[in-house]
């Protein structure tokens, strides 16, 4: 039809939308997932000295496995999914400030931003919780946290 604005002409369907959703959340899971093993590979440790250091208790350091463990499995099966994401995203914000908050505005030596995995994890964590799980999850789209 002539005159049509573009954005009529492209049509998303449900399905494609919901693939889209399971990408972003296997990807977000995953990766932060890895991140959340290796913790528990080496141990409380490093994480209960950074927070010792900023004059927090140490049972917060043990916070970083709900965020980094727990959190992206639900994510990944698509369970609590709105929840989980914003943890996740929580979990970034409070990385930053605690470990990289040197790096906010710095540049890395490829010329990105020195701070651009933190960054597309917290944005990618925040467009989750924005969109919910989809279908393709263990819950499908019911439920006001999926």
């Amino acid at each position: 039809m002539i005159g049509r604005p573009f954005t009529d002409q492209i049509e998303t369907t449900d399905a494609t939308a919901d693939a889209g959703r399971l990408l972003l959340r296997v990807s977000l899971g995953l990766l932060i997932l890895l991140h959340g093993i290796s913790k528990i590979r080496g141990g409380p440790g490093f994480i209960l000295d950074i927070v010792e250091k900023a004059g927090l208790p140490d049972p917060f350091g043990y916070l970083v496995y709900v965020g980094e463990v727990v959190a992206p499995l639900l994510v990944i099966i698509g369970l609590w999914t709105r929840a989980a994401a914003l943890v996740i995203a929580i979990n970034m914000i409070v990385a930053v400030l605690l470990v990289h908050t040197g790096d906010l505005l710095k540049l890395s030596p490829e010329g990105g931003w020195a701070l651009e995995l933190q960054g597309l994890f917290l944005t990618v964590a925040i467009a989750i919780a924005l969109l919910g799980a989809g279908r393709y999850s263990v819950t499908g789209s019911a439920g006001r946290w999926n």
